[in-house]
């Protein structure tokens, strides 16, 4: 098992041709139009590594765009349909999403304190996915682990 503290605040600069692409495909295939304000979601969303709420997103595109919060909320799930964006979890009656296209499936330990979030792999959890779904006669479409707690930061302050 291998973590990583996702949050402080990495921002990916590089090419989305292949994700936008994949996005705008996604749209024209079910009928959507391809707009400026979709792409432009979508890029902001595709650039973040960090896991994001719906307000954070809004504050970051308000900045460079006259853009409403309800147009995030429509896009949403649409990035999420097209395999680019998951929900990883409620905190305060707010979905928190992370990017996910091109990402090795991984878990997340949220630290309840501090709020940091660390992504872990653990490949036994797939095991244990697989067997489980197996046993039960279940068709698996994929698991979301999260272990919750005081990380060892936050733990040392108390010492």
């Amino acid at each position: 098992m291998n973590s990583r503290d996702v949050s402080a605040g990495r921002r990916g600069d590089g090419e989305l041709t292949e994700e936008m692409e994949v996005f705008r495909e996604f749209l024209r295939d079910r009928g959507y139009r391809v707009t400026k304000e979709r792409e432009a979601i979508a890029d902001s969303i595709l650039r973040n590594r960090d896991h994001f709420d719906v307000d954070e997103l809004y504050l970051s595109l308000r900045s460079r765009l006259t853009i409403s919060k309800a147009s995030i909320y429509r896009a949403i799930p649409l990035l999420i349909e097209s395999g680019l964006l998951a929900e990883v979890y409620l905190e305060n009656g707010h979905m928190h999403y992370e990017r996910v296209y091109g990402r090795e499936h991984h878990s997340h330990l949220r630290c309840l304190k501090c709020r940091r979030i660390f992504e872990f792999s653990a490949p036994e959890l797939a095991a244990v996915e697989k067997r489980i779904s197996r046993l039960e006669g279940f068709k698996s479409e994929g698991h979301k682990f999260e272990i919750w707690g005081v990380c060892a930061a936050c733990q040392a302050e108390k010492a």
